[in-house]
């Protein structure tokens, strides 16, 4: 039995079939990973007829008990990547990272924001001044509304004070709110605030805030962090890749770490892609190929394919490559409520009264949202952090007492936080926090809010969200390392995300961002895949749609 509207719960398995190695290396497109960028492009793409390939480092996420497992997720974690990148004094850091069909996306919050208007015109911050972008918001528009469409966003526009205008509301409603969240929603609205329904990547199908028998997802309290054991988050994997392969003209090899591109003599075209295919190099060859490796590898890449024309990495001819790299400023913090919280999916309900400014203050703050809900096994491994306070219950209880808060500030673009490698090609991470002032309010404000929201009058740090070892905002909002823009001397891609100087090189992670703004980069992402690959449609000469394969059975 198969379910056509349920992309990732076929019967067959097709999608993980017959994805060996291909007689012809030659392809019109190559992409580099799947995640958020390039998995998103190539279901774009995969109608068009034209023969995509996708190679991603990684494999297929194992469906497992374990899945759901919060110590082996946040404790243990079994699911990130084995690598270990530098800091700038040379001591080893293991990175938050996930290598997996569907990037990243398989275990992130599926918080899926719009960049605020203003995020795409220069803002003054305490810090600093975050630029400009070189197109504004309403080239975005559009592909806003095209991604929140295909990831399945739960939400409302125009409930949030600080939402950009939207040709269309979200496709789906807001994911409810359980009752101590609602009790939290009505208790900010009193104290002043504008509390809104967080817009979500989920397929839930709910009545009266129970999923129905027909949803995928279940509103379990393993979602934020987590892969999906059901697949009812709307990650990459399942809502892109997937159906892409669907169509004859894709292929995906997996286990496939690129190690360089090549050039022709000239340096104006990217020639080969020179990739570790389960240990056997082997080489491909595309009429455009497509980086979507996240910022951080993305840069990484470039670099790596240094050569006679690109001395300083490809595509590098501004030095920009690398730079730039931003996380944003993040805390994860969990607050004690005096009454119970036995909140299952916690993760509904955001704030943006101080991205902005603040009463007493000038300058943009940030933003404030849910969660996924504590339990027992992530206060033990957590509790060793608190080095002020001391709790006096059990951490089960405390963890049935627990109100989780994600907050996110703006960093800023600084050609100093850059992504190097050592002599080994190893990465080398440089980084040193930049606008903090602005995150310390932020923290403060939510702290002093919390009297009015029935908790005690103590912010803890949820270290293992964040993963330890890692500069405060980890790697998930990584971003700014392949900066796009119209001057060639200051950005390393045109406004179509294409290299400067190379004629078909393209990146379409969130590389390109030349600010981070101080929402999930995702959507972005997402909408920028969709409008390059409108660009590439153009450039590819077609539009054409074929039919899907048929899966065999």
């Amino acid at each position: 039995m198969d379910f056509p509207d349920c992309p990732g719960l076929s019967a067959t398995g097709n999608a993980e079939e017959g994805q060996g190695m291909i007689a012809d290396r030659h392809h019109d497109v190559i992409i580099i990973g799947t995640g958020a960028g390039g998995g998103t492009l190539a279901h774009h793409l995969a109608a068009s007829g034209k023969r995509i390939l996708l190679l991603e480092r990684g494999d297929w996420l194992p469906r497992e008990k374990a899945n759901w497992d919060s110590r082996a997720v946040f404790v243990e974690n079994r699911y990130h990547a084995p690598e270990t990148w530098y800091d700038a004094s040379g001591r080893p850091v293991h990175p938050g990272i996930h290598y997996y069909v569907g990037g990243n996306t398989k275990v992130y919050g599926a918080v899926l924001f719009r960049l605020r208007k203003e995020d795409f015109a220069e803002i003054r911050h305490h810090g600093g001044v975050s630029p400009a972008w070189p197109v504004p918001y309403e080239e975005f528009e559009p592909y806003y509304t095209q991604a929140e469409r295909l990831y399945h966003v739960h939400g409302r526009h125009g409930v949030d004070p600080t939402d950009p205008p939207a040709s269309s509301d979200y496709p789906y409603p807001p994911v409810s709110h359980e009752p101590r969240i609602q009790q939290l929603s009505d208790q900010l609205k009193r104290a002043g605030y504008h509390p809104f329904p967080l817009p979500v990547g989920v397929m839930l199908d709910e009545r009266n805030g129970r999923p129905t028998h027909a949803s995928r997802c279940i509103r379990c309290d393993t979602f934020d962090g987590f892969p999906c054991l059901v697949n009812g988050k709307s990650d990459a994997q399942v809502l892109c890749v997937e159906p892409a392969l669907t169509h004859a003209n894709v292929h995906l090899e997996t286990r496939a770490f690129v190690k360089r591109l090549q050039t022709d003599g000239s340096g104006r075209e990217v020639t080969g892609v020179v990739v570790d295919h389960d240990g056997a190099e082997e080489t491909y060859s595309s009429d455009l190929v497509v980086v979507s490796c996240g910022a951080i590898n993305s840069a990484a890449l470039l670099l790596r394919s240094a050569g006679d024309r690109h001395p300083n990495g490809l595509a590098n001819g501004s030095g920009v490559v690398g730079r730039h790299y931003m996380r944003h400023n993040n805390s994860a913090v969990m607050a004690v409520s005096r009454e119970p919280n036995p909140t299952v999916f916690q993760k509904t309900l955001g704030i943006n009264d101080f991205y902005f400014r603040s009463l007493d203050w000038g300058y943009p703050l940030g933003h404030i949202q849910m969660l996924g809900k504590s339990d027992g096994e992530m206060l033990k491994g957590e509790a060793p952090d608190w080095a002020v306070f001391k709790p006096n219950i059990p951490l089960d209880r405390m963890a049935r007492h627990a109100l989780d808060f994600w907050l996110t500030s703006e960093d800023l673009p600084d050609p100093d936080n850059r992504v190097t490698l050592n002599a080994r090609g190893e990465i080398v991470l440089h980084l040193k926090e930049t606008n903090m002032e602005g995150h310390r309010r932020l923290l403060a404000t939510l702290k002093g809010m919390l009297g009015h929201l029935g908790c005690e009058a103590h912010l803890l740090p949820r270290s293992l969200y964040l993963g330890k070892q890692i500069p405060i905002g980890g790697t998930a909002h990584q971003c700014g390392t392949v900066r796009f823009g119209r001057d060639p001397t200051t950005s390393a891609l045109d406004v179509n995300c294409r290299a400067h100087e190379l004629a078909n090189l393209y990146v379409v992670d969130g590389s390109f961002f030349p600010s981070s703004g101080a929402v999930n980069p995702a959507l972005t992402i997402m909408a920028n895949a969709l409008r390059v690959g409108d660009h590439l449609l153009e450039r590819l000469g077609t539009t054409r749609r074929v039919a899907p394969a048929t899966p065999s059975d």
